[in-house]
């Protein structure tokens, strides 16, 4: 169970709308009553749904960051999908595509074909036990735990992928908030919650990501000490899950 939990550190810290919260906080409660319950099987679908939520949370920081390569990427969809796509306001609008085929958007991150076949094993795992085909693939609570441990594994490689795309996206924030009367809220917490955490639907991960990222890259900018308190504060408020 304690390496089941370790998903929540690559989910967003917060959420654009309340429902989505809910939902979120829905799959956990379903994966841990069943798992205690010995309902291997179903915990497994409940947990590939939070670990598919992982990949819409991620594919959405992708589409933010990389505008064009994801227009690009979208190539071969029909038009309802692709304007769906283009004007989602939520990562959950990623449902409307297979989840075999909504994977190879993390090409776009440099997971080559192998590992994205390695991630689309999950996907063909959760539709192997999602079917009344008489059978219990995950009996017991040692098969359903190797069956975790290796979606932490595979979630952490993505995310490994993912730290240019992070990376970018707090520079950008860094230089959009340096001005104080310039941005959207004067306190230096209330702008990195709203308009970094919030907004991008960063995790833990991400955060951490963010806390290592080299500020002297900024250094020759006139509002370097702006910058550098912003980046502080970021470590101060948001460090104690990793230090501890």
């Amino acid at each position: 169970m304690d390496e089941a939990i370790e998903l929540g550190s690559y989910l967003p810290l917060s959420f654009k709308t309340e429902s989505e919260q809910r939902y979120i906080e829905f799959l956990w409660d379903a994966f841990e009553t069943n798992y205690t319950h010995g309902k291997y099987q179903f915990a497994f679908l409940a947990y590939h749904m939070l670990t598919m939520s992982f990949v819409y949370f991620n594919i959405w920081q992708i589409k933010q960051a990389m505008p064009e390569d994801f227009e690009k990427a979208m190539i071969g969809f029909n038009r309802d999908v692709e304007k769906n796509i283009s004007d989602a306001t939520s990562p959950f609008t990623f449902w409307r595509i297979n989840e075999r085929t909504i994977l190879r958007f993390l090409k776009l991150i440099s997971c080559d074909n192998e590992k994205i076949g390695k991630y689309i094993k999950l996907v063909d795992d959760r539709n192997n036990s999602a079917h009344a085909n008489g059978n219990i693939f995950f009996s017991t609570q040692a098969a359903l735990d190797i069956k975790i441990a290796e979606t932490i594994r595979v979630v952490d490689e993505i995310q490994s992928h993912s730290i240019t795309i992070i990376e970018d996206c707090y520079s950008t924030f860094l230089m959009a908030s340096k001005e104080i009367n310039d941005r959207e809220y004067i306190d230096d917490s209330d702008q990195i919650r709203e308009m970094l955490i919030h907004s991008n639907y960063m995790s833990q991960k991400d955060v951490d990501i963010c806390r290592k990222y080299n500020i002297n890259k900024h250094i020759q900018d006139e509002k370097y000490e702006a910058i550098k308190t912003l980046h502080e504060s970021l470590c101060k408020q948001y460090g104690e899950q990793e230090d501890s």
